[in-house]
């Protein structure tokens, strides 16, 4: 069901606390118009995730899709890389 004129990104999982939602911090470069320095420009999307297989700090592919809701129009594709978790330890929210 890949659509080819859909956009897809990469980015990070920075919050999994919403059921069947994850949200995913997209980063890109851009150059200032000015000074031509190189700025960090992060976007937040909302994107569905179904299973709720993916985790905080994981790389995804999130891949454009109709409305699922008033704020999600993204949902994950694929996982890119799970960082490495040490073990014995729990994460404290």
């Amino acid at each position: 069901m890949e659509n080819k004129k859909a956009k897809s990104l990469i980015g990070k999982v920075v919050s999994d606390r919403m059921q069947k939602t994850r949200v995913v911090e997209v980063l890109r470069f851009t150059r200032h118009p000015k000074y031509g320095k190189f700025v960090k420009i992060s976007k937040r999307f909302k994107a569905h995730d179904e299973v709720g297989e993916y985790r905080l700090g994981d790389r995804v592919e999130i891949q454009e899709t109709k409305p699922i809701s008033k704020e999600k129009r993204w949902s994950i594709t694929k996982l890119i890389e799970r960082p490495a978790r040490a073990e014995g330890v729990e994460e404290t929210l």
